[in-house]
């Protein structure tokens, strides 16, 4: 499965980017009015210049409703860098325009797509991905993983090359049951990204390594043999077993004491010793 951040923030991208799982960008115009003040070409430029992959994509979308502005607007847009993909809106215009510009091999991400029959005329139109909005139906009590799962059923049915781009996705399990039920590409918000690299087992774990870590290396350090100076010697030696042991003093006879010779003792005439 490919991930995509689906943001026009620099900042976010780039930090994305870092981790090296990034192999897209997905924009549309309320992202980008976020970014006040930039030139939109130019952002859109920058983007893809971040993600310094050939293979990377990067969706642009159009603003123009009508078929002949949307189609001189998508030309525009894939004009900016070769990793641009042309965002049209799932509408009979879009639609229109979706097959005029893939004719002219400019790569196509159709948008706002609420059930399969909509993926399907997307894909025979031309598109390379269609972006099935799985957030905004949960929002309304449908269920958004039923519809990947239909699209998904659909295009092995027919062996259709289109891509399912997971869109609108809130949180983890959102890109879970997308990867399970074969989404190609699930595109989110940094916030979700971030969450999908959290767990609580492996913070607990993580901390009990390093409290044991500490415990050994505090341990060891009690009984290893430190460098230290005898004071009383000025010379340095390293731990009691360390120090040489003393030279043997030879003693000179005159230092062993030669015991009192014992007198005689003379007893009823007779001499006994001691």
């Amino acid at each position: 499965m490919k991930f995509f951040i689906d943001s026009a923030n620099l900042n976010e991208i780039k930090e994305a980017a870092s981790l090296g799982i990034l192999d897209g960008v997905t924009t549309n115009p309320s992202l980008v009015a976020k970014e006040s003040g930039v030139d939109f070409k130019e952002h859109i430029r920058t983007i893809c210049e971040i993600l310094d992959n050939p293979q990377a994509s990067v969706s642009a979308e159009v603003v123009s409703l009508d078929y002949n502005e949307m189609v001189a607007e998508g030309r525009d847009l894939a004009k900016i860098h070769p990793c641009v993909y042309v965002k049209l809106p799932m509408t009979k215009a879009g639609l229109q325009a979706t097959n005029t510009l893939s004719n002219e091999g400019i790569r196509i991400n159709q948008t706002l797509i609420f059930n399969s029959t909509q993926a399907l005329m997307s894909a025979k139109a031309g598109s390379s991905f269609v972006s099935p909005f799985i957030g905004r139906l949960d929002d309304i009590g449908h269920d958004g993983m039923a519809l990947i799962e239909e699209i998904r059923e659909i295009f092995d049915n027919y062996q259709i090359k289109t891509e399912i781009l997971a869109a609108s996705i809130r949180h983890p399990l959102h890109v879970i049951n997308s990867a399970r039920l074969g989404a190609d590409i699930a595109t989110m918000p940094l916030k979700v990204i971030e969450q999908l690299l959290k767990h609580p087992l492996t913070d607990i774990g993580l901390a009990g390594f390093l409290k044991d870590w500490e415990k050994a290396r505090m341990t060891s350090s009690s009984y290893s043999f430190q460098p230290m100076i005898d004071s009383s010697r000025s010379t340095s030696v390293v731990g009691l077993a360390a120090r040489p042991a003393p030279p043997m003093r030879r003693r000179s006879r005159s230092s062993y004491a030669m015991p009192e010779p014992v007198p005689p003792i003379v007893k009823d005439g007779r001499t006994t010793i001691g």
